[in-house]
């Protein structure tokens, strides 16, 4: 059996559009930005992005004619001073992303960052000081709890129509050797944790409804680029429990698996959905072996990046609160940080501590 989610109430524009579009400006021309960010974010009549900024002018220009952006700019700096701009996203590499944060929101702008917002705890404390000195919004981009698939499964769970939430399963990977990729330079924030590992955190945690315990990591660390690569965890949460799989060297994959005492539900496409066909997870009683027993749910195409950036505009026009504000981005962080310190001390690590 089939089940289609109507989602036009959420990705049709006429239904919360802002009182006046939101100007954006972009830092950086990483290709995240160019292929999937700005090209959503640029469908939503809440949004103008009106500037890019890089430290080559040269790709600043040219990711500008790409796209349809009027202003180029050749240096951060010069990006943060123009005062038509309201907003800015922040695509730079990890390491990058509090200092220049910070510095956006000195400057009087909002600032939609990518995931993780930070490299540990304490810089990301900073970057909450910032936020509450200058009163400014700042935001991480976790654009998978803006999808469809993830607020219907977190509201089965809540309904209890698939039991008592006990585990959840995830993977993901991907492929990536080349030495001049950021994600394989430790000194950027590279490695397979910061970048995909964040998402079943996250997840699980947005599916929970609570924080764990203490957690528990295994990592495999590239002998020549020196970043975790492959990373196994368990997160011990009161009632249940979430594990998973994560690597940068392995046959691009993912799936997440969430079970109840009475039903599982299998989202196919977990973290990188498409926007051009539908998505769909599986729900099972289990009452058949091998799947047969599963019901289908579809839900209709949308973009979850439009959905993440329209949010945070609709933040700024209202004077609201971000749904998922830094101190949660803080929790999250604490548990990467113990992860990272289990797999070196090889020991479960008590978050509450």
């Amino acid at each position: 059996m089939t089940q289609t989610v109507d989602t036009s109430h959420i990705s049709d524009p006429a239904d919360h559009q802002v009182r006046s579009p939101v100007k954006w400006g972009i830092l950086s021309t990483a290709k995240i930005g160019r292929a999937k960010v700005i090209p959503a974010m640029m469908q939503s009549p809440d949004i103008e992005i009106v500037a890019i900024a890089s430290r080559d002018l040269g790709k600043a220009r040219d990711a500008a004619d790409e796209l349809g952006i009027e202003q180029a700019y050749g240096s951060y700096e010069e990006l943060l001073a123009d005062p038509e701009i309201e907003a800015i996203y922040n695509p730079l590499p990890n390491n990058l992303h509090v200092p220049v944060s910070i510095q956006a929101a000195e400057s009087g702008k909002h600032v939609l960052c990518e995931k993780p917002v930070a490299m540990n705890a304490p810089e990301l404390e900073r970057l909450i000081a910032t936020r509450d000195r200058t009163g400014k919004l700042i935001s991480e981009a976790f654009m998978v709890r803006h999808h469809p698939q993830w607020i219907q499964a977190r509201a089965d769970i809540r309904s209890g129509s698939i039991g008592t939430l006990r585990a959840v399963q995830f993977a993901f990977s991907f492929y990536n050797d080349a030495p001049e990729n950021i994600r394989n330079v430790p000194d950027y924030g590279g490695g397979a944790l910061y970048d995909i590992g964040t998402y079943p955190i996250v997840t699980s945690r947005y599916l929970f409804e609570q924080e764990p315990k203490r957690v528990m990591g295994l990592m495999e660390f590239d002998p020549q680029f020196g970043t975790d690569r492959l990373v196994s965890a368990l997160l011990d949460f009161e009632g249940g429990q979430a594990s998973f799989v994560c690597s940068t060297q392995l046959v691009p994959f993912q799936r997440a698996q969430i079970f109840g005492t009475k039903k599982r539900i299998e989202i196919e496409v977990p973290f990188n959905a498409p926007n051009d066909r539908p998505t769909r997870f599986f729900t099972d009683d289990g009452s058949e072996p091998g799947d047969t027993s599963a019901t289908e749910t579809t839900f209709d195409v949308c973009d979850q990046y439009r959905l993440q950036g329209e949010a945070f505009s609709r933040n700024i026009r209202e004077g609201t609160t971000p749904e998922h504000p830094l101190e949660d981005s803080l929790n999250n962080m604490k548990i990467i940080d113990a992860l990272f310190t289990s797999a070196r001390e090889n020991r479960w690590v008590d978050i509450s501590s």
